[in-house]
């Protein structure tokens, strides 16, 4: 439960001000039903988190075990400083909108993911955790707790919502995620 809990969390909170959520606000603007915007981006969180974290646990399997640790802290380190940078929203001439909300949804969400700061904490939650599906649903759900209020509130709730206030939370839980690694690697040495 441990990989499921931190990965939701890490996740949801990164994901508060990021380009797929600014790209969500976009979709509800252009799309009138926002179930397909939603199943758009459960499938394309899946594939796109599906991928990292096996990325993630197979890189961990060749690095030495006592360098995995280090590793983790220092791209723990390298998101939390990451997530202070805000994003910027690119979707707006996008030729996938003549594909219906669903499939736009789920091939720009996809597309947009890669390399973005989720993505990259999914593969370094892959390689901490060892039980992939859990991290994989735990990402899962926290880009969906993070985007389903935007799709149903749309620009209200972005109107209100410290951005800035959201990213330094998200850098401060991943110092906490490698303070925690480095806590755990010394009680095991």
């Amino acid at each position: 439960m441990d990989a499921f809990l931190a990965s939701t969390v890490a996740v949801a909170i990164a994901e508060i001000g990021d380009k797929t959520q600014l790209l969500s606000l976009f979709l509800v603007a252009r799309y009138a039903k926002r179930t397909p915007i939603i199943l758009g981006i459960l499938v394309a969180t899946i594939l796109n988190h599906a991928l990292s974290a096996w990325l993630g646990a197979w890189i961990a399997s060749f690095i030495p075990e006592a360098w995995l640790p280090w590793i983790l802290v220092g791209s723990f380190l390298a998101i939390a400083l990451w997530l202070l940078i805000p994003d910027k929203d690119d979707s707006e001439d996008s030729k996938f909108l003549g594909m219906g909300a669903f499939m736009a949804t789920t091939i720009m969400f996809f597309l947009a993911e890669i390399g973005d700061k989720t993505q990259v904490a999914t593969v370094v939650l892959a390689a901490k955790f060892t039980d992939t599906f859990w991290v994989i649903m735990g990402t899962t759900v926290g880009m969906l707790l993070a985007n389903i209020p935007v799709i149903m509130a749309g620009r209200w709730l972005m109107e209100r919502m410290p951005l800035a206030t959201a990213r330094i939370s998200a850098s401060i839980l991943f110092v906490l995620l490698a303070m925690v690694t480095v806590w755990t690697t010394a009680m095991n040495s």
